[in-house]
């Protein structure tokens, strides 16, 4: 089997598994997503669902959170984990949706690249799941499992991760397929115990079934 009938197959199968191929972080507009995703660094996203109520309900639109300073930030995102930086990452941010692009949030991928605290995870997911366009999410999940899987061989690098996976992944099922990993890696594959190869719908085809 090549690698793209490989891919094709396992994107097959587990859109029958998680048939719901969902953003796990809660947002309502596109400038939400990007401040859940920079919160969410090293953290978990049901963590990070609870955290932004509070900072939503103080600041409620970009040019309220534009006008915030770092250090009122991050006394409510702290929470999360590295909150200085976040903060200050998420104040320059809205900074600039506020006064270039008019409380909007781009829709071009290098201009999402140019926002402080953006990087090309948080840019394909803004491009996928806001835009409904192209887009692969190579997180920790993406990246751990399709080198287990055998999509991609001994790659680690984010990056090379996601290059890889635009060679075999059809463009407009990228996205999806991103959030089905993330749902299998929390469900079967796991990564803080032996994964679940005994139920997992990949069982047959996976590179390293049986292998911790």
């Amino acid at each position: 089997m090549t690698k793209e009938e490989l891919a094709l197959e396992v994107i097959d199968r587990l859109k029958k598994e998680y048939p719901l191929a969902d953003c796990t972080l809660d947002y309502d507009e596109a400038w939400k997503l990007l401040v859940s995703v920079r919160l969410a660094a090293q953290c978990t996203d049901a963590r990070v669902n609870v955290v932004v109520q509070d900072l939503y309900a103080r600041y409620p639109d970009i040019a309220a959170l534009a006008a915030a300073t770092p250090e009122e930030i991050e006394a409510i995102v702290k929470p999360c984990g590295l909150g200085k930086s976040k903060a200050r990452d998420i104040s320059a941010c809205m900074k600039i949706l506020h006064e270039k692009y008019h409380d909007n949030v781009p829709c071009d991928f290098d201009a999402l690249l140019a926002l402080p605290g953006v990087g090309r995870k948080s840019a394909n997911l803004i491009m996928g799941d806001v835009f409904g366009k192209p887009a692969i999410v190579t997180d920790t999940h993406c990246i751990r499992l399709t080198n287990r899987i055998g999509l991609v061989d001994g790659i680690k690098d984010p990056k090379k991760v996601e290059m890889a996976l635009w060679k075999i992944i059809p463009p407009e099922e990228g996205n999806d397929f991103c959030h089905r990993l993330v749902n299998h890696g929390r469900e079967v594959c796991t990564a803080r115990t032996r994964p679940y190869c005994d139920r997992c719908c990949l069982a047959d085809i996976c590179a390293k079934n049986g292998v911790d």
